[in-house]
């Protein structure tokens, strides 16, 4: 698959020493020269912003800084911006003007929330109205990987409805992540569920799949370009996404 134009990562840990993603500027460098190989233009770093890690707005501007310089001198042509991945329970720790040093890609209206791995946040759906409320739209990373969602991925379309947009992780729809994963990444997709495709990459022992791979397995270029240029683009210039093309014939899941 080719693509044309800005392929855009809205779901990355390249800042090092933050959480679990590098812990050295020379391994979120092999990781930066690695995405742009892949395609990639912009990076939006997401370091967790959870109970076990201590991860400030002040520590990401200061990564994100170093890791830009360093990017300028190496000649690494990665737009590096900033951002967070940020747990549900660290949502009400945080008042408005902080949440927005963690706008996603610099976007202060925008936000990346993390989705559990299991259970199903009761207080979710409030959660997502008042975000909106408060002119912020959130973009939830990686529900495909939730047992509810995996039984139901039904479940989110009301979150959608009130405001959300959905990330599905590039090495669910390959099935690096898993058969169950895989499954309901494809099931999003197909029900229409699913907004934005990124890559989650992480440190040396944690990686993702690229970009490029995701998008092949979504199917079709039209719809991989989709996940990966138009929505994310339009997602940071806060703007409404444009339609979504249609799906391949193909059906996009097949048992085996």
């Amino acid at each position: 698959m080719r693509f044309w134009g800005s392929v855009i990562d809205l779901h990355t840990h390249l800042l090092p020493g933050l959480d679990d993603g590098p812990q050295t500027i020379e391994e979120s460098l092999e990781l930066a020269e690695a995405m742009v190989g892949e395609g990639v233009t912009i990076a939006a770093c997401t370091p967790h912003v959870r109970e076990d890690y201590a991860v400030t707005p002040e520590a990401v501007e200061t990564a994100l800084t170093d890791l830009r310089a360093r990017l300028a001198a190496e000649g690494i042509p990665l737009d590096a911006r900033g951002g967070g991945e940020i747990a549900l329970d660290q949502l009400g720790l945080l008042d408005r003007a902080t949440l927005a040093r963690y706008g996603l890609g610099g976007n202060p209206n925008l936000i990346l929330l993390e989705f559990p791995y299991w259970g199903w946040p009761l207080a979710l759906g409030s959660v997502v109205a008042g975000l909106r409320r408060d002119g912020i739209v959130p973009l939830l990373a990686h529900p495909e990987r939730n047992s509810e969602v995996q039984e139901n991925p039904e479940s989110l379309r009301p979150l959608i409805a009130a405001g959300a947009f959905v990330q599905i992780t590039a090495a669910s729809l390959d099935r690096e992540a898993g058969t169950r994963p895989a499954r309901c990444a494809k099931a999003l997709l197909a029900a229409g569920l699913a907004h934005v495709l990124a890559s989650d990459r992480h440190g040396r022992t944690i990686r993702r799949a690229a970009l490029a791979a995701g998008a092949r397995a979504a199917g079709g270029e039209a719809l991989g370009a989709w996940l990966t240029q138009s929505v994310p683009n339009a997602l940071l210039r806060g703007q409404a996404p444009p339609p979504r093309p249609p799906l391949p014939g193909r059906r996009l899941w097949r048992a085996g």
